[in-house]
């Protein structure tokens, strides 16, 4: 099961959100992101509608600051004398560790609800529960070897194409809560994360911080050349898409989104921006 924060469980308890506070919506959004999707040191002060939606518009934002931490600490080994494959178990480690778990966990859960095969009640009774089952457990050590293999691929490479697959990465998958966010898409739950972001983003808002996102990854791509310009941009692209898919098979499955399918969007997401460069 997907725990939330004690702040954020405490907000969805109490019909949702917590009384409106005052102060800068811009402001308000970051610290939401960071507060509800890291475990950095912010205070959320506001729970209502509009904080929500700045949060999962800034969620990228968060993902660059993890992203920057996870490829700060690979490099750090690499100088070290450390291999590619521990660098990239690293690298692996920290956005994990920065959430403490809470997309991993967001996966298993997923693919244990999707793999049960059972109607939508059932499932969402079965991601709800402590335990991990054989579905989660597959689709955990799958994705992660998967990052860790590609990450170690482009460490071989070069230091500096691994780390900027590992901030593309983590921004990445934080753009697909911000997709998933989106109007138009319901929470399956009236309780949780999920609840409290479902359709606060508005689709244009939500589509230009796709663009926006993919245009910023090529452009730093640039400095590997026109292909890795093109091969960035398009790891973005294809991680969307990608996640995009899993968004609308979890909506019909489970009749909406949850705060474990976020998680399991986010994890795809950051490995379908890792593969992707790592062929060819």
């Amino acid at each position: 099961m997907c725990t939330l924060s004690p702040c954020v469980a405490a907000a969805s308890a109490t019909a949702g959100y917590a009384a409106p506070v005052f102060g800068n919506p811009a402001f308000d959004g970051l610290r939401f992101a960071f507060g509800t999707l890291t475990v950095l040191p912010v205070r959320v002060t506001r729970w209502d509608r509009r904080a929500a939606r700045g949060g999962m518009l800034c969620a990228p934002l968060a993902g660059l600051v993890v992203g920057v931490a996870a490829a700060a600490v690979g490099l750090v080994l690499l100088f070290l004398g450390a291999g590619p494959a521990l660098a990239a178990v690293a690298t692996v480690a920290v956005p994990a560790v920065l959430t403490r778990g809470l997309h991993l966990d967001g996966l298993a859960d997923t693919a244990d609800g999707l793999g049960s095969g059972k109607p939508a009640e059932d499932a969402l009774r079965i991601m709800k529960q402590s335990d991990i089952g054989p579905f989660g457990v597959i689709t955990l050590v799958l994705v992660l070897l998967a990052q860790t293999a590609a990450l170690a691929q482009m460490y071989d490479d070069s230091w500096a194409r691994g780390a900027f697959a590992a901030v593309v990465s983590a921004a990445a998958a934080r753009l697909a809560l911000t997709l998933a966010a989106r109007s138009g898409v319901p929470a399956a739950r009236p309780e949780g994360l999920g609840a409290a972001v479902a359709g606060a983003v508005p689709p244009g808002g939500a589509l230009a911080m796709a663009a926006a996102l993919t245009v910023a990854a090529g452009a730093a791509g640039a400095a590997f050349g026109p292909y890795g310009a093109a091969r960035a941009a398009l790891a973005v692209a294809v991680a969307a898409a990608v996640a995009e898919l899993l968004l609308r098979h979890c909506v019909r499955r489970f009749g909406g989104v949850t705060g474990d399918v976020f998680g399991g969007l986010a994890e795809t997401a950051a490995t379908v921006a890792l593969v992707v460069p790592a062929l060819g």
